[in-house]
């Protein structure tokens, strides 16, 4: 089954290199889809990544190539800056994905595997939930019911961690640590910001997952005590 990326440009960005070799992905970088089609492994490319901010031209005219080929190529991500949204009007059959650079190395991780899952190259997906809240942990997708949910990269890292730890009371200051990491800018008022946003998306039916506890923090899902 192929499993090497295709990335363009060559060299490609160091973060780009930096994001993958991290996550064991392997890739071969090609400078243009003459060398794209010259590089392509025995078993095909798995997918590929497309920088296209500094070489629009080229970055498109691999797509095309990509798409094109005897093998067409399925996972095609696409890296833009906010300035060229519009140029993918119309192109929309080049690509499978893009992102926006600079990019979170977790999300763009999280947005490959999602495509190999596409793709039918990943495990079983590892899934979690609370009621009728699912969770992929693979793929970064949260469904509840059979509404899926647009969540950003953070919002749906709190609302993962939330999940794995139903019915504990965590401060701001708890949140903030465990789920970004560090001393996030902002302090403890991003987590009200995307608390509120996620109760936001869960619906009016489901907001109350997420529970205030007065003067401490935040608490998900219900405890055995009654009246808590």
């Amino acid at each position: 089954m192929a499993e090497t990326l295709l990335l363009f440009p060559d060299p490609p960005p160091p973060i780009l290199v930096q994001t993958l070799d991290f996550a064991g992905i392997a890739y071969i970088a090609v400078a243009n889809a003459s060398v794209a089609m010259a590089a392509e492994p025995a078993d095909g490319w798995g997918g590929a990544v497309i920088v296209a901010d500094e070489d629009p031209e080229n970055a498109f005219g691999i797509c095309r190539a990509l798409r094109k080929g005897d093998a067409p190529v399925d996972g095609v991500l696409l890296l833009i800056n906010g300035g060229q949204l519009a140029e993918l009007e119309q192109r929309e059959d080049l690509f499978d994905d893009f992102c926006l650079s600079p990019f979170h190395p977790k999300e763009l991780e999280a947005r490959l595997r999602h495509l190999q899952f596409r793709a039918g190259r990943g495990a079983d997906p590892e899934l979690g939930g609370y009621g009728e809240l699912v969770l992929n942990f693979e793929t970064y997708q949260a469904m509840i019911g059979d509404k899926p949910l647009d969540l950003t990269y953070m919002e749906y890292e709190l609302l993962k961690f939330f999940v794995t730890h139903p019915a504990k009371v965590f401060t701001r200051e708890q949140l903030l640590s465990r789920v970004w990491g560090y001393e996030y800018y902002g302090g403890a008022r991003t987590v009200d910001v995307h608390v509120r946003r996620l109760r936001a998306k869960l619906g009016e039916e489901h907001a109350n997952l997420i529970q205030t506890v007065r003067s401490v923090g935040y608490r998900f899902g219900q405890t055995r005590w009654s009246g808590s």
